[in-house]
C-alpha cells in the first residue's frame, strides 16, 4: 500500500516536470504572457498592442519668421546684459549690522567696462557685484549717479566685453514690438516680449519725473530694473525702470522704461564735464494752495511763490523777484511779496513737484519760459537754467 502511494507521487512529479520544461519552452504559454504585459518581441515585424501610441516628427524642427526674430534678438543682446547684486548694511533691533542684498540688471556700454543701470538698483550700496552672461563675476565701481534721471554708471575690469548697440528713442511708435532682457526674481537671462503701449511722462521710483517714458506690456518684474528695452533689431531704446503694480510685487502688464536718448544726454554731460550737470532755477520756493492764496490775497489759487532768489543764479539773472515781507508760519519765517510761478513752458504749476518736473525736462544751459504773477500783473519770463553745482544756497530748486 505504501509502495503504491510512493509510485503515485513520483508519477505526478514526473508529469509536472514534463509540462513545465517541454511544453512551456516550446512557446505554448508565450502568447498569453506577451499580451498580458505588452512586451515587444525583438526582431519581430508584427504590430503588437501597446500602452503608448507615439507620433514622432519626420524631420528636425524649423522656426517660423517670428520665432527666428525672437531668437536673433536674444542671441545678439544677451552677451551685453548683466546681473547686478548690491549689498547694503542695515541694523537690527540690537544695532547689529545686517547685510541686505538687492538685485537688478544693466547693460555694457563699451569695452572699457562701463555699465548703465538704474540709480535705485545700487542706491546706498556698500558693495556692487556684476555677473556677466558667461557667469563670471566682477566687483563694480560706481562711477557717477544721476538721481534726477534715476541712472547710474558703473565700471568693471573684465576682458572681451561685448557692448550693447544703442538706438534712438525719438520716433518710437505705439504698437512697435519690444523685448526686455534682465534678471527678474534672480532668473538671469530672461527675455520677455511685448509692444510699446504708450509714450507718456511719469514719475520714477524716487518721485523724479521721467519725460517721454516708454510704456510696455512686456512682462517686467523686480530684478528687471536697469536692464535694456530693445527693438526688433536687438538695439537698446530704453532702460527698464519700474512697473505699475497696484500693490502687487509682480508684473501687471504695465511697465516703463527711461528713453535711451535721456541716458545719452546724461552720458554726454559726464564725458564732457566729468560729472552730471543738473539744471537749476536757483530759488527758495513756497508751495501755495487755495487757503494760503486767499489769506494773503494772491491772484491764483495754486502755484509756487518765490521766497528768495539765490545770488548770481538763474532766477536772479532773469529778473525774477523774491519776497520782501517776513512773516511767520508758527516758528518758521516765510518771505512774502515775491513772484508767484503759475506756469512753465505752458504747463500749469500747482506745486514744487510740477516745477521740478518742468526744470528736469531740460538740461543746464537750456532756456525755459516761466509765467508769473507779480502783484496782479501776469508776465512771461525767459530763464536760462544754471548748473546746480555752480550755485550754492539752502533750498534751491533744481
Amino acid at each position: 500500500m505504501k509502495l503504491r502511494r510512493v509510485l503515485l507521487v513520483l508519477l505526478l512529479l514526473s508529469g509536472f516536470y514534463y509540462v513545465t520544461t517541454h511544453i512551456a519552452s516550446s512557446g505554448a504559454f508565450a502568447p498569453a504572457i506577451h499580451r498580458a504585459f505588452s512586451i515587444p518581441d525583438s526582431g519581430s515585424t508584427e504590430t503588437t498592442d501597446s500602452a503608448f501610441n507615439l507620433t514622432e516628427a519626420s524631420a528636425a524642427p524649423s522656426f517660423d519668421t517670428e520665432e527666428q526674430q525672437n531668437i536673433g534678438v536674444y542671441k545678439k543682446a544677451l552677451p551685453s546684459v548683466v546681473n547686478i547684486t548690491s549689498t547694503a548694511v542695515a541694523f537690527d533691533f540690537f544695532y547689529g549690522p545686517v547685510p541686505q542684498q538687492g538685485q537688478g540688471s544693466g547693460f555694457i556700454l563699451d569695452k572699457q567696462g562701463h555699465i548703465l543701470t538704474n540709480n535705485h538698483v545700487i542706491d546706498n550700496a556698500q558693495r556692487v557685484e556684476v555677473t556677466l552672461s558667461d557667469k563670471h563675476k566682477y566687483k563694480a565701481t560706481v562711477v557717477v549717479v544721476d538721481k534726477n534721471h534715476d541712472l547710474a554708471l558703473l565700471q568693471i575690469n573684465a576682458p572681451n566685453l561685448i557692448p550693447a548697440t544703442l538706438s534712438e528713442s525719438t520716433g518710437l511708435v505705439v504698437g512697435q514690438r519690444v523685448y526686455a532682457i534682465g534678471n527678474p526674481f534672480g532668473l538671469s537671462g530672461t527675455m520677455t516680449r511685448g509692444i510699446i503701449s504708450a509714450i507718456r511722462s511719469i514719475r520714477g521710483p524716487g518721485g523724479n519725473p521721467i519725460e517721454d517714458a516708454i510704456q510696455t506690456d512686456a512682462a517686467v518684474n523686480p530684478g528687471n530694473s536697469g536692464g535694456p528695452l530693445l527693438n526688433s533689431r536687438g538695439e537698446v531704446i530704453g532702460i527698464t525702470t519700474l512697473i505699475a503694480n497696484n500693490g502687487a510685487d509682480q508684473s501687471s502688464g504695465i511697465g516703463f522704461a527711461i528713453p535711451i536718448n535721456s541716458a545719452k544726454q546724461v552720458l554726454a554731460d559726464f564725458e564732457k564735464y566729468g560729472r552730471i550737470r543738473s539744471p537749476s532755477l536757483d530759488i527758495v520756493p513756497l508751495p501755495i494752495g487755495p487757503e494760503i492764496a486767499q489769506q494773503i490775497g494772491l491772484p491764483a489759487e495754486n502755484g509756487v511763490l518765490i521766497q528768495r532768489v539765490l545770488p548770481g543764479g538763474a532766477a536772479e539773472r532773469a529778473g525774477l523777484k523774491g519776497g520782501t515781507q517776513r512773516v511767520y508760519d508758527g516758528n518758521t519765517p516765510v518771505m512774502l511779496g515775491g513772484d508767484l510761478i503759475v506756469s512753465a513752458d505752458g504747463q500749469d504749476i500747482t506745486n514744487e513737484q510740477d516745477l521740478s518736473a518742468a526744470i528736469n525736462s531740460h538740461r543746464a544751459g537750456d532756456t525755459m519760459t516761466i509765467t508769473i504773477f507779480r502783484g496782479r500783473k501776469k508776465l512771461d519770463i525767459k530763464v536760462t537754467l544754471s548748473d546746480a553745482k555752480d550755485t550754492t544756497g539752502k533750498g534751491q530748486l533744481t
